[in-house]
């Protein structure tokens, strides 16, 4: 069976894209699934992410990671679920033609939002692209505060814009920009803490829909 394709796409800088995709990355690793991430864009973030982790844990056949160009994005995934249970693309944050390749390979595009009305403004270019290129969405609020009016405000703008949102919400928490620094992902520290308790239960979600 062919692995699934998901990309990671926000048009705002600092939506959370590239930690979301990492730590989706390491908790289906950890429950046995091979993994292959795709960086498209030139910050090259992932990149470095990944060059920490194998310094740190060494070479893992079950994940690997490789560059591509916008419009190469397609291709390269194909190629690589040939191989791998799931394939990861992250974008760079702009909307315009080169994201398609990328949207139209995806068996589930990823959308975070962070918790700004400005975020959610941001969003409705992603989610009219995707639209038109046919693709699923699941919206993801991420850096979330409890208890605050504002989260709720954009769940409800996003479901008005015709998508659907994940039931699992990302906190804004410390450790995953220190995860992230270190090559990590906050499942790879074990435990059951918040954070690990709720990437498990949004990895539950996503596997549900693929």
């Amino acid at each position: 069976m062919a692995g699934r394709i998901i990309t990671v796409a926000q048009q705002k800088g600092g939506s959370g894209k590239t930690t979301l995709a990492v730590n989706l990355a390491v908790s289906l690793h950890r429950r046995g699934h091979s993994v292959a991430l795709i960086d498209t864009d030139p910050q090259g973030s992932m990149g470095r992410w990944f060059m920490e982790r194998v310094q740190a844990r060494g070479e893992d056949e079950a994940m690997d990671f490789s560059t591509s160009s916008a419009w190469g994005a397609s291709y390269e995934s194909e190629k690589l679920k040939k191989r791998f249970d799931f394939v990861i693309i992250d974008t760079p944050p702009k909307i315009d033609s080169d994201l398609r390749p990328a949207l139209r390979a995806a068996d589930l595009v990823l959308v975070p939002v962070a918790t700004s009305h400005v975020d959610i403004w941001a969003t409705e270019g992603v989610l009219d692209l995707a639209r038109r290129e046919k693709a699923e969405v699941l919206v993801v609020l991420n850096r979330t505060r409890a208890h605050t009016r504002l989260g709720v405000e954009v769940a409800e703008r996003a479901a008005e814009l015709g998508a659907d949102v994940a039931g699992t919400h990302i906190a804004n928490r410390v450790t995953y920009a220190e995860t992230l620094g270190q090559g990590e992902g906050v499942a790879d520290r074990g435990g059951t803490g918040p954070a690990v308790t709720e990437f498990d239960a949004l990895t539950d979600e996503i596997i549900a829909r693929l």
